[in-house]
């Protein structure tokens, strides 16, 4: 058993992994080990996964079995030298980069090595970015950076000049299908579909054959796609679209949110005996609540956007019956309502169609208003 098994379809991948943790043990001066790396890829494709089976191996004193203590609680972020960074926000700020530069200066306490992954180098601010510069243009002795974001360009120039890449691809439907059945115990036609409509999105393929509430909105969304006809409709699909994202991140958020609550005020003393919280509870919940907003804003965002992929798989199956086809759909449950609408709209009308849904996502990714971004896009797509 090996930390790099969950890997799906990565094998390019995990043996360049392999020679570095292995040239790290034996302190050997090759290039195989260096102290900045950059992991890339497609979302779902396991690039964080990546990233954090590497820190496992690093600090393993069996080069990653996944079994010891020390592999299990680096994946859990339980290790003291491994620093797992998972933003919840939409952006990483200066303060929370030089919090953590104050944190790895130290030198490894148990493994050999000192790991950095951060999920989410993407989001990171322009001050934040340069600050983190410095960090990696002069690192400490025993120190490993691993670095996420979805491809090089999303990464300061600087920093990832200085990172050797690691480029992930999205696993195929097959391989995503066999992972769901093995690992979690999906039946094989939950799996399939599952897989299928994910493209390879291996989190959210679990997310989709696990909830029965996500299939039915999915679903849900796609139908009335197919049933506008006019101004109207789109106005009432945009509203029901963005209602559907804003409903599930808030369920999502509401429980967990209230549970950080209650933690942190008991941390300060809420329900001992006294006078309540300590000086500096009320400031602290106040900070926490500005940050949980923060977060369900960025999970509406994210709902939408997976929301409009999911509208993007549904134009990309108008164009491959058109283009004749027929045998390679994503969503086969929707055959007949594919086979209309390609009877009748011209091709160029379909890739305008896909491409002011691709248009919505970047703009959503430009935090643009959520409402007025898919009202505009359901107009363009009656």
């Amino acid at each position: 058993m090996s930390v790099f098994d969950t890997l799906v379809g990565q094998e390019h991948m995990i043996a360049k992994l392999q020679g570095a943790v292995l040239s790290a043990k034996n302190g050997e001066e090759t290039q195989e080990m260096t102290h900045a790396w950059v992991f890339t890829g497609p979302p779902g494709s396991g690039r964080s996964s990546a990233a954090v089976a590497f820190a496992q191996a690093l600090i393993c004193p069996d080069l990653g079995c996944g079994t010891c203590n020390a592999c299990l609680s680096a994946a859990n972020g339980g290790h003291p030298d491994v620093e797992i960074i998972r933003t919840e926000g939409l952006s990483i700020k200066i303060d929370e980069v030089r919090e953590l530069l104050t944190r790895v200066a130290w030198a490894p306490s148990m493994g050999g090595w000192r790991v950095v992954v951060m999920e989410d180098a993407d989001r990171l601010t322009e001050s934040a970015a340069n600050a983190l510069l410095k960090a990696i243009e002069e690192p400490g002795n025993r120190t490993v950076w691993l670095l996420c974001a979805p491809t090089l360009h999303d990464v300061l120039p600087t920093i990832r000049s200085r990172c050797r890449h690691m480029q992930l691809v999205t696993p195929s439907t097959k391989d995503v299908a066999a992972v769901l059945q093995s690992r979690d115990g999906i039946s094989p036609q939950m799996a399939d579909f599952a897989a299928r409509v994910s493209q390879g999105h291996i989190g959210r393929a679990k997310y989709i054959a696990t909830n029965e509430h996500v299939r039915s909105n999915r679903k849900e969304i796609l139908k009335s796609v197919t049933q506008l006809n006019n101004v109207s409709d789109a106005f009432k699909a945009a509203q029901r679209l963005v209602d559907i994202a804003t409903e599930d991140a808030k369920a999502a958020a509401e429980i967990r949110d209230e549970k950080e609550q209650d933690e942190l005020a008991q941390a300060y003393g809420k329900g001992a005996t006294g006078r309540g919280m300590a000086s500096g509870g009320s400031k602290a919940l106040k900070e926490l609540e500005k940050e949980q907003k923060t977060r369900t804003t960025r999970m509406v965002r994210d709902s939408l956007d997976a929301a409009l992929l999911d509208i993007a798989t549904l134009y990309r199956d108008i164009m491959m019956v058109q283009s004749g086809h027929i045998d390679a759909l994503i969503n086969l449950e929707m055959a007949q309502e594919i086979n209309a609408i390609a009877s009748v709209v011209p091709t160029h009308k379909t890739i305008q169609r896909l491409d002011a849904v691709m248009k919505a996502r970047k703009a959503l990714g430009f935090n643009a208003a959520p409402l007025l971004t898919i009202e505009a896009l359901m107009c363009e797509l009656v």
